[in-house]
Protein backbone atom coordinates (compact mmCIF):
# COMPACT_ATOMS: atom_id res chain seq x y z
CA UNK A 1 0.00 0.00 0.00
CA UNK A 2 1.65 2.78 -0.93
CA UNK A 3 0.67 6.01 1.67
CA UNK A 4 -2.09 5.19 3.79
CA UNK A 5 0.24 4.60 6.63
CA UNK A 6 -1.09 5.96 9.77
CA UNK A 7 -4.67 5.85 8.51
CA UNK A 8 -3.99 1.60 8.32
CA UNK A 9 -2.39 1.75 11.56
CA UNK A 10 -5.45 3.66 13.42
CA UNK A 11 -7.54 0.91 11.65
CA UNK A 12 -5.80 -2.12 12.76
CA UNK A 13 -4.98 -1.00 16.54
CA UNK A 14 -8.92 -1.61 16.66
CA UNK A 15 -8.37 -4.99 16.94
CA UNK A 16 -6.69 -4.29 20.42
CA UNK A 17 -9.40 -2.14 22.05
CA UNK A 18 -11.13 -3.60 24.74
CA UNK A 19 -14.50 -1.49 24.13
CA UNK A 20 -16.50 -1.29 20.83
CA UNK A 21 -15.75 0.39 18.10
CA UNK A 22 -17.14 2.86 15.84
CA UNK A 23 -15.13 4.24 13.06
CA UNK A 24 -16.10 6.80 9.75
CA UNK A 25 -14.02 6.82 7.12
CA UNK A 26 -14.96 9.57 4.30
CA UNK A 27 -13.70 11.62 1.08
CA UNK A 28 -13.78 11.77 -2.63
CA UNK A 29 -15.37 8.95 -5.08
CA UNK A 30 -12.15 7.11 -5.96
CA UNK A 31 -10.18 8.17 -3.27
CA UNK A 32 -9.53 4.90 -1.67
CA UNK A 33 -11.72 4.33 1.69
CA UNK A 34 -13.07 1.23 0.41
CA UNK A 35 -9.11 -0.53 -0.69
CA UNK A 36 -7.66 1.18 2.72
CA UNK A 37 -10.59 -0.70 4.76
CA UNK A 38 -10.14 -3.91 3.09
CA UNK A 39 -6.10 -4.04 2.89
CA UNK A 40 -6.20 -3.17 7.05
CA UNK A 41 -8.03 -6.06 7.42
CA UNK A 42 -7.05 -8.23 4.73
CA UNK A 43 -10.22 -8.41 3.50
CA UNK A 44 -11.81 -10.28 6.70
CA UNK A 45 -15.15 -9.17 8.28
CA UNK A 46 -17.81 -10.10 9.67
CA UNK A 47 -19.85 -8.71 7.48
CA UNK A 48 -19.49 -6.55 4.76
CA UNK A 49 -22.25 -4.21 2.85
CA UNK A 50 -22.14 -1.48 0.34
CA UNK A 51 -24.92 0.49 -0.77
CA UNK A 52 -26.35 1.03 -4.01
CA UNK A 53 -26.41 4.13 -6.16
CA UNK A 54 -29.45 5.29 -7.13
CA UNK A 55 -28.04 5.16 -10.53
CA UNK A 56 -27.98 1.86 -10.58
CA UNK A 57 -31.54 0.66 -9.33
CA UNK A 58 -34.11 0.06 -11.37
CA UNK A 59 -36.96 0.07 -9.53
CA UNK A 60 -39.25 2.62 -7.93
CA UNK A 61 -38.80 1.66 -4.64
CA UNK A 62 -34.84 2.90 -3.56
CA UNK A 63 -35.43 2.19 -0.18
CA UNK A 64 -36.61 -1.86 -0.91
CA UNK A 65 -34.10 -2.06 -3.71
CA UNK A 66 -31.30 -1.09 -0.90
CA UNK A 67 -32.97 -3.75 1.68
CA UNK A 68 -32.43 -6.50 -0.79
CA UNK A 69 -29.07 -5.43 -1.37
CA UNK A 70 -28.71 -5.48 2.22
CA UNK A 71 -30.21 -8.99 2.89
CA UNK A 72 -27.85 -10.13 0.16
CA UNK A 73 -24.83 -9.35 1.75
CA UNK A 74 -26.13 -10.96 5.08
CA UNK A 75 -26.88 -14.16 3.07
CA UNK A 76 -23.25 -14.32 1.29
CA UNK A 77 -22.12 -13.61 5.03
CA UNK A 78 -23.96 -17.00 6.11
CA UNK A 79 -27.42 -15.43 7.58
CA UNK A 80 -30.29 -15.84 5.90
CA UNK A 81 -33.31 -13.68 6.15
CA UNK A 82 -36.46 -15.92 7.07
CA UNK A 83 -38.95 -13.23 5.21
CA UNK A 84 -38.36 -10.14 3.10
CA UNK A 85 -36.74 -6.99 4.93
CA UNK A 86 -38.99 -3.98 4.97
CA UNK A 87 -37.19 -1.64 7.10
CA UNK A 88 -33.82 -0.73 8.44
CA UNK A 89 -35.05 -1.90 11.88
CA UNK A 90 -35.27 -5.10 10.38
CA UNK A 91 -32.06 -5.22 8.38
CA UNK A 92 -30.57 -4.01 12.01
CA UNK A 93 -31.99 -7.04 13.48
CA UNK A 94 -30.85 -9.37 11.32
CA UNK A 95 -27.42 -8.11 11.59
CA UNK A 96 -27.47 -8.79 15.28
CA UNK A 97 -28.41 -12.30 14.70
CA UNK A 98 -25.47 -12.73 12.29
CA UNK A 99 -23.46 -11.25 15.06
CA UNK A 100 -24.46 -13.58 17.56
CA UNK A 101 -23.85 -16.70 15.50
CA UNK A 102 -20.18 -15.19 14.61
CA UNK A 103 -17.31 -17.16 16.51
CA UNK A 104 -14.55 -14.51 15.55
CA UNK A 105 -13.37 -13.01 18.16
CA UNK A 106 -14.22 -9.46 17.05
CA UNK A 107 -16.66 -8.89 14.78
CA UNK A 108 -15.78 -6.65 12.36
CA UNK A 109 -18.79 -4.91 10.74
CA UNK A 110 -17.81 -2.78 7.16
CA UNK A 111 -20.69 -0.77 5.67
CA UNK A 112 -19.29 1.27 2.47
CA UNK A 113 -21.57 3.89 0.86
CA UNK A 114 -23.88 4.66 3.92
CA UNK A 115 -25.16 7.55 2.52
CA UNK A 116 -26.61 5.83 -0.87
CA UNK A 117 -28.69 3.46 1.69
CA UNK A 118 -29.95 6.76 3.22
CA UNK A 119 -33.12 6.78 1.05
CA UNK A 120 -36.08 9.30 1.34
CA UNK A 121 -37.83 8.32 4.46
CA UNK A 122 -35.71 5.22 5.06
CA UNK A 123 -35.25 5.04 8.89
CA UNK A 124 -31.72 4.52 8.45
CA UNK A 125 -30.06 7.03 10.84
CA UNK A 126 -32.44 5.84 13.64
CA UNK A 127 -32.02 1.67 12.52
CA UNK A 128 -28.20 2.73 13.01
CA UNK A 129 -28.58 4.66 16.41
CA UNK A 130 -30.80 1.82 17.74
CA UNK A 131 -27.93 -0.95 16.75
CA UNK A 132 -24.93 0.96 18.36
CA UNK A 133 -26.78 2.46 21.17
CA UNK A 134 -29.05 0.46 22.26
CA UNK A 135 -27.16 -3.20 21.45
CA UNK A 136 -24.11 -3.21 20.37
CA UNK A 137 -21.88 -1.04 23.02
CA UNK A 138 -24.48 -2.75 25.93
CA UNK A 139 -22.92 -6.09 24.56
CA UNK A 140 -20.83 -7.61 27.47
CA UNK A 141 -18.63 -9.22 25.34
CA UNK A 142 -17.26 -5.37 23.87
CA UNK A 143 -16.26 -7.15 20.59
CA UNK A 144 -17.73 -5.25 17.90
CA UNK A 145 -16.19 -2.85 15.27
CA UNK A 146 -18.49 -0.94 12.92
CA UNK A 147 -16.82 1.24 10.13
CA UNK A 148 -18.76 3.62 8.12
CA UNK A 149 -17.82 5.36 5.11
CA UNK A 150 -19.00 6.65 2.21
CA UNK A 151 -18.17 9.58 -0.67
CA UNK A 152 -20.58 11.80 -0.02
CA UNK A 153 -18.62 13.61 2.50
CA UNK A 154 -20.82 16.38 3.37
CA UNK A 155 -23.33 13.34 4.71
CA UNK A 156 -21.43 11.68 6.62
CA UNK A 157 -20.56 14.87 8.22
CA UNK A 158 -23.75 16.49 8.62
CA UNK A 159 -25.09 13.04 9.68
CA UNK A 160 -22.67 10.86 11.56
CA UNK A 161 -19.32 12.70 12.49
CA UNK A 162 -21.28 16.03 13.50
CA UNK A 163 -24.71 14.07 14.19
CA UNK A 164 -26.85 15.39 16.53
CA UNK A 165 -29.33 13.07 17.70
CA UNK A 166 -28.18 9.78 19.00
CA UNK A 167 -25.28 8.88 17.14
CA UNK A 168 -23.61 12.32 18.64
CA UNK A 169 -20.29 11.76 19.72
CA UNK A 170 -20.99 7.92 19.47
CA UNK A 171 -17.92 8.08 17.16
CA UNK A 172 -14.66 6.35 18.65
CA UNK A 173 -12.58 7.23 15.23
CA UNK A 174 -12.67 9.25 12.07
CA UNK A 175 -10.48 9.07 9.32
CA UNK A 176 -10.99 11.80 6.42
CA UNK A 177 -8.61 10.33 3.58
CA UNK A 178 -7.12 12.81 1.68
CA UNK A 179 -5.62 12.12 -1.97
CA UNK A 180 -1.90 11.23 -2.52
CA UNK A 181 0.59 14.21 -2.62
CA UNK A 182 3.35 14.29 -5.41
CA UNK A 183 5.43 12.30 -3.34
CA UNK A 184 2.77 9.71 -3.28
CA UNK A 185 1.99 9.41 -7.02
CA UNK A 186 5.69 9.27 -7.74
CA UNK A 187 5.53 6.26 -5.17
CA UNK A 188 2.58 4.67 -6.72
CA UNK A 189 3.94 4.97 -10.47
CA UNK A 190 7.37 3.43 -9.42
CA UNK A 191 5.91 0.46 -7.50
CA UNK A 192 3.83 -0.15 -11.06
CA UNK A 193 6.95 0.32 -13.15
CA UNK A 194 5.74 2.97 -15.08
CA UNK A 195 8.80 5.61 -15.63
CA UNK A 196 8.07 9.25 -15.55
CA UNK A 197 9.71 12.17 -14.65
CA UNK A 198 9.25 14.20 -12.09
CA UNK A 199 8.36 16.92 -14.67
CA UNK A 200 6.17 14.88 -15.77
CA UNK A 201 4.36 13.84 -13.06
CA UNK A 202 3.85 16.98 -11.71
CA UNK A 203 2.13 17.69 -15.28
CA UNK A 204 -0.28 14.69 -14.32
CA UNK A 205 -0.65 16.06 -10.89
CA UNK A 206 -2.12 19.15 -13.15
CA UNK A 207 -4.58 17.04 -14.82
CA UNK A 208 -5.65 14.15 -12.14
CA UNK A 209 -4.85 15.63 -8.70
CA UNK A 210 -4.46 13.38 -6.36
CA UNK A 211 -6.89 10.66 -6.95
CA UNK A 212 -5.61 7.41 -6.71
CA UNK A 213 -7.91 5.84 -8.75
CA UNK A 214 -7.25 7.88 -11.81
CA UNK A 215 -3.52 7.04 -11.31
CA UNK A 216 -4.16 3.55 -11.24
CA UNK A 217 -5.44 3.95 -15.37
CA UNK A 218 -1.98 5.21 -16.45
CA UNK A 219 -0.03 2.10 -18.95
CA UNK A 220 3.15 1.53 -18.86
CA UNK A 221 4.92 1.97 -22.09
CA UNK A 222 2.76 5.23 -23.18
CA UNK A 223 3.94 8.58 -22.99
CA UNK A 224 1.82 11.14 -20.60
CA UNK A 225 -0.01 12.93 -23.47
CA UNK A 226 -0.76 9.12 -24.90
CA UNK A 227 -1.98 8.50 -21.44
CA UNK A 228 -4.37 11.23 -21.57
CA UNK A 229 -5.71 10.87 -25.01
CA UNK A 230 -6.40 7.48 -23.68
CA UNK A 231 -8.13 8.64 -20.58
CA UNK A 232 -9.86 11.43 -21.81
CA UNK A 233 -9.96 12.02 -25.99
CA UNK A 234 -10.28 8.93 -27.47
CA UNK A 235 -13.12 6.83 -28.14
CA UNK A 236 -14.74 5.43 -25.44
CA UNK A 237 -12.35 7.03 -23.50
CA UNK A 238 -11.92 5.70 -19.74
CA UNK A 239 -13.06 8.90 -18.16
CA UNK A 240 -14.99 9.78 -20.53
CA UNK A 241 -18.21 10.30 -18.40
CA UNK A 242 -16.35 10.56 -15.11
CA UNK A 243 -17.41 14.58 -14.46
CA UNK A 244 -21.28 13.62 -14.58
CA UNK A 245 -20.84 10.60 -12.74
CA UNK A 246 -18.17 12.19 -9.74
CA UNK A 247 -21.19 14.81 -9.18
CA UNK A 248 -23.98 12.35 -9.75
CA UNK A 249 -22.39 9.66 -7.05
CA UNK A 250 -22.00 12.77 -4.72
CA UNK A 251 -24.92 14.87 -4.89
CA UNK A 252 -28.53 13.81 -5.07
CA UNK A 253 -29.49 16.67 -7.01
CA UNK A 254 -26.52 17.69 -8.78
CA UNK A 255 -27.20 20.11 -11.21
CA UNK A 256 -27.18 23.55 -9.29
CA UNK A 257 -23.21 22.08 -7.72
CA UNK A 258 -22.18 22.19 -10.94
CA UNK A 259 -23.82 25.31 -11.71
CA UNK A 260 -21.39 26.84 -9.00
CA UNK A 261 -18.50 24.60 -10.09
CA UNK A 262 -19.05 25.92 -13.61
CA UNK A 263 -19.40 29.93 -12.20
CA UNK A 264 -15.65 29.21 -10.47
CA UNK A 265 -14.09 27.42 -13.09
CA UNK A 266 -14.72 30.45 -15.65
CA UNK A 267 -11.93 32.67 -13.76
CA UNK A 268 -8.89 31.47 -12.10
CA UNK A 269 -8.99 33.60 -9.15
CA UNK A 270 -11.24 33.54 -6.02
CA UNK A 271 -14.74 35.12 -6.19
CA UNK A 272 -17.09 36.68 -3.70
CA UNK A 273 -20.33 34.75 -3.30
CA UNK A 274 -22.28 37.36 -4.82
CA UNK A 275 -20.42 36.89 -8.22
CA UNK A 276 -21.37 33.06 -8.07
CA UNK A 277 -24.88 34.33 -7.95
CA UNK A 278 -24.09 36.49 -11.21
CA UNK A 279 -22.28 34.07 -12.78
CA UNK A 280 -24.54 30.48 -11.89
CA UNK A 281 -27.91 32.71 -11.96
CA UNK A 282 -28.47 30.59 -8.48
CA UNK A 283 -30.45 32.61 -5.93
CA UNK A 284 -28.56 33.73 -3.19
CA UNK A 285 -29.91 31.82 -0.10
CA UNK A 286 -29.58 29.40 2.81
CA UNK A 287 -29.77 26.86 0.50
CA UNK A 288 -26.71 27.88 -1.62
CA UNK A 289 -24.24 28.70 0.82
CA UNK A 290 -25.38 25.08 2.12
CA UNK A 291 -24.26 23.72 -1.34
CA UNK A 292 -20.74 25.84 -0.88
CA UNK A 293 -19.89 24.44 2.27
CA UNK A 294 -20.79 20.70 0.82
CA UNK A 295 -18.70 21.32 -2.23
CA UNK A 296 -15.87 22.65 0.17
CA UNK A 297 -16.40 19.33 2.45
CA UNK A 298 -15.60 17.46 -0.56
CA UNK A 299 -12.97 18.73 -1.15
CA UNK A 300 -14.01 21.02 -4.92
CA UNK A 301 -13.47 24.31 -3.73
CA UNK A 302 -12.01 26.19 -0.84
CA UNK A 303 -13.56 29.42 1.00
CA UNK A 304 -11.09 31.79 2.82
CA UNK A 305 -11.47 35.35 4.57
CA UNK A 306 -8.70 37.59 2.53
CA UNK A 307 -6.24 38.91 5.31
CA UNK A 308 -7.63 41.54 7.47
CA UNK A 309 -10.80 42.02 5.93
CA UNK A 310 -14.14 40.00 7.99
CA UNK A 311 -16.14 37.04 7.50
CA UNK A 312 -18.42 38.86 5.14
CA UNK A 313 -15.63 39.31 2.24
CA UNK A 314 -15.04 35.50 1.91
CA UNK A 315 -13.57 34.40 -0.89
CA UNK A 316 -14.11 30.71 -2.79
CA UNK A 317 -12.26 29.36 -5.16
CA UNK A 318 -11.97 26.03 -7.44
CA UNK A 319 -9.19 24.03 -6.09
CA UNK A 320 -10.26 20.38 -7.52
CA UNK A 321 -7.57 19.73 -10.30
CA UNK A 322 -9.56 17.11 -12.38
CA UNK A 323 -12.91 19.62 -12.68
CA UNK A 324 -10.87 22.67 -13.67
CA UNK A 325 -8.91 20.58 -16.61
CA UNK A 326 -12.89 19.21 -16.78
CA UNK A 327 -14.33 22.85 -18.05
CA UNK A 328 -11.01 23.77 -19.41
CA UNK A 329 -11.11 21.10 -22.38
CA UNK A 330 -13.23 18.24 -21.86
CA UNK A 331 -16.51 20.00 -21.50
CA UNK A 332 -16.54 20.86 -25.69
CA UNK A 333 -15.13 17.49 -26.33
CA UNK A 334 -12.68 17.48 -29.01
CA UNK A 335 -13.34 14.49 -30.70
CA UNK A 336 -9.20 14.55 -32.05
CA UNK A 337 -8.34 10.94 -30.44
CA UNK A 338 -4.54 12.74 -30.32
CA UNK A 339 -5.84 16.01 -28.89
CA UNK A 340 -3.74 15.97 -26.17
CA UNK A 341 -0.46 15.12 -27.80
CA UNK A 342 -1.03 17.83 -30.49
CA UNK A 343 -1.62 20.34 -27.43
CA UNK A 344 1.53 21.52 -26.51
CA UNK A 345 2.77 25.14 -26.26
CA UNK A 346 -0.47 26.64 -27.18
CA UNK A 347 -2.09 29.72 -25.46
CA UNK A 348 -4.91 27.52 -24.01
CA UNK A 349 -2.69 25.19 -22.59
CA UNK A 350 -0.28 27.74 -21.12
CA UNK A 351 -3.14 29.31 -19.58
CA UNK A 352 -4.35 26.37 -18.06
CA UNK A 353 -1.09 25.20 -16.64
CA UNK A 354 -0.26 28.67 -14.81
CA UNK A 355 -3.92 27.96 -13.10
CA UNK A 356 -3.16 24.53 -12.64
CA UNK A 357 0.10 24.72 -11.05
CA UNK A 358 -1.15 27.01 -8.52
CA UNK A 359 -3.78 25.04 -7.36
CA UNK A 360 -0.79 21.87 -6.87
CA UNK A 361 0.78 24.33 -4.71
CA UNK A 362 -2.16 25.23 -2.98
CA UNK A 363 -2.26 21.00 -1.48
CA UNK A 364 1.44 21.05 -0.75
CA UNK A 365 0.89 23.28 2.23
CA UNK A 366 3.31 21.17 4.71
CA UNK A 367 5.85 20.49 1.70
CA UNK A 368 6.19 24.33 1.22
CA UNK A 369 6.68 25.04 4.91
CA UNK A 370 9.14 22.63 5.36
CA UNK A 371 11.02 24.05 1.94
CA UNK A 372 11.00 27.58 4.12
CA UNK A 373 12.23 25.76 7.06
CA UNK A 374 9.07 27.05 9.15
CA UNK A 375 7.69 23.44 9.44
CA UNK A 376 7.11 23.62 13.02
CA UNK A 377 6.41 27.37 12.86
CA UNK A 378 2.15 28.17 13.37
CA UNK A 379 1.59 29.46 10.36
CA UNK A 380 -2.24 30.85 8.76
CA UNK A 381 -2.61 30.05 5.25
CA UNK A 382 -4.38 32.66 3.29
CA UNK A 383 -4.96 34.59 0.14
CA UNK A 384 -5.45 38.24 -0.88
CA UNK A 385 -6.92 40.99 -3.29
CA UNK A 386 -7.43 44.19 -3.54
CA UNK A 387 -9.27 46.74 -6.30
CA UNK A 388 -7.44 49.40 -7.92
CA UNK A 389 -7.60 52.44 -6.40
CA UNK A 390 -5.26 55.55 -8.20
CA UNK A 391 -6.60 58.38 -5.45
CA UNK A 392 -4.73 56.57 -2.89
CA UNK A 393 -2.19 54.53 -4.55
CA UNK A 394 -3.10 51.39 -4.98
CA UNK A 395 -2.53 49.16 -7.98
CA UNK A 396 -4.93 46.57 -7.50
CA UNK A 397 -3.18 43.14 -6.65
CA UNK A 398 -4.26 39.24 -6.57
CA UNK A 399 -2.29 36.59 -3.73
CA UNK A 400 -3.56 33.62 -3.92
CA UNK A 401 -0.91 32.08 -1.19
CA UNK A 402 0.32 33.99 1.54
CA UNK A 403 1.68 32.35 4.74
CA UNK A 404 1.25 34.50 7.99
CA UNK A 405 3.95 33.48 10.40
CA UNK A 406 3.80 33.69 14.58
CA UNK A 407 7.26 34.95 14.01
CA UNK A 408 5.39 38.35 12.22
CA UNK A 409 6.83 37.63 8.40
CA UNK A 410 4.40 36.93 5.65
CA UNK A 411 5.72 35.17 2.72
CA UNK A 412 4.02 36.87 -0.25
CA UNK A 413 3.89 33.39 -2.92
CA UNK A 414 4.16 33.88 -6.76
CA UNK A 415 3.28 30.68 -8.19
CA UNK A 416 4.92 30.55 -11.89
CA UNK A 417 4.95 27.41 -13.78
CA UNK A 418 8.09 26.74 -16.20
CA UNK A 419 9.33 24.12 -18.40
CA UNK A 420 12.67 25.56 -17.49
CA UNK A 421 14.36 27.95 -15.68
CA UNK A 422 11.82 31.13 -14.51
CA UNK A 423 13.68 34.03 -15.62
CA UNK A 424 12.80 37.15 -13.38
CA UNK A 425 12.07 40.37 -15.34
CA UNK A 426 11.52 44.08 -14.90
CA UNK A 427 7.99 43.03 -15.06
CA UNK A 428 7.84 40.25 -12.65
CA UNK A 429 10.26 42.40 -10.26
CA UNK A 430 7.45 45.25 -10.32
CA UNK A 431 4.36 43.11 -10.25
CA UNK A 432 5.75 41.91 -6.80
CA UNK A 433 6.47 45.23 -5.56
CA UNK A 434 3.18 46.41 -6.35
CA UNK A 435 1.87 43.26 -4.71
CA UNK A 436 4.03 44.28 -1.70
CA UNK A 437 3.24 47.62 -1.43
CA UNK A 438 -0.51 46.83 -1.64
CA UNK A 439 -0.83 44.78 1.12
CA UNK A 440 0.96 47.09 3.52
CA UNK A 441 -1.09 49.90 2.47
CA UNK A 442 -4.69 48.23 2.49
CA UNK A 443 -4.24 45.56 4.91
CA UNK A 444 -2.32 47.97 7.53
CA UNK A 445 0.56 44.99 8.09
CA UNK A 446 3.36 45.59 10.06
CA UNK A 447 4.91 41.98 9.08
CA UNK A 448 7.91 41.89 7.43
CA UNK A 449 6.94 40.71 4.11
CA UNK A 450 9.34 37.91 1.73
CA UNK A 451 8.33 37.38 -1.85
CA UNK A 452 8.90 33.79 -2.38
CA UNK A 453 8.99 32.54 -5.61
CA UNK A 454 7.56 28.76 -6.14
CA UNK A 455 8.31 27.08 -9.85
CA UNK A 456 9.17 24.07 -11.50
CA UNK A 457 13.23 23.79 -11.88
CA UNK A 458 14.19 27.18 -10.15
CA UNK A 459 15.16 30.70 -11.14
CA UNK A 460 17.72 32.23 -13.53
CA UNK A 461 20.03 34.53 -11.40
CA UNK A 462 20.09 37.69 -12.20
CA UNK A 463 19.59 40.41 -10.57
CA UNK A 464 16.02 40.91 -10.38
CA UNK A 465 16.26 36.68 -8.77
CA UNK A 466 18.51 38.31 -6.14
CA UNK A 467 15.25 40.41 -4.90
CA UNK A 468 13.75 37.42 -3.87
CA UNK A 469 13.61 36.17 -0.26
CA UNK A 470 13.38 32.40 -0.99
CA UNK A 471 12.78 30.40 -4.01
CA UNK A 472 11.09 26.78 -3.86
CA UNK A 473 10.96 24.34 -6.42
CA UNK A 474 8.96 21.37 -7.88
CA UNK A 475 11.15 18.74 -6.10
CA UNK A 476 11.12 19.92 -3.03
CA UNK A 477 7.00 19.90 -3.63
CA UNK A 478 7.57 15.58 -3.81
CA UNK A 479 8.97 15.66 -0.11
Amino acid sequence: MIGRMQEKELLQSLLDEEEPQFVAVFGRRRIGKTFLVRESFSHSFTFEHTGVSALDIRTDSLKQAQLDKFAESLKSAGYSCPHRLTSWDEAFSALKELILKSEEKKKVIFIDELSWMDTKESGLISALESFWNGWATARKEKDIILIVCASATYWMINNIVNARGGLHNRLTGQIYLRPFTLGECEAYLQSRKISFTRHQILQCYMILGGVPYYWSLLKKGLSLPQNIDALFFAENALLMHEYENLYRALFKSPDQYIKIVAALSSVGRGISRDEIIRRSGIAGSGDLTKKLTELENCGFIRKYIPFGYKHRNCIYQLIDNYTLFYHRFLKQRSYDENFWQNKSDTPALNAWSGVAFERVCLEHIPQIKSALGIAGVSTQVNAWQCKKDEAAGIHGSQIDLMIIRKDQIINLCEMKYAVDYFTADASFDRSVRRKISDLQTVAGTKYAIHSTLITTYGVTKNAYADELQATITADELFR
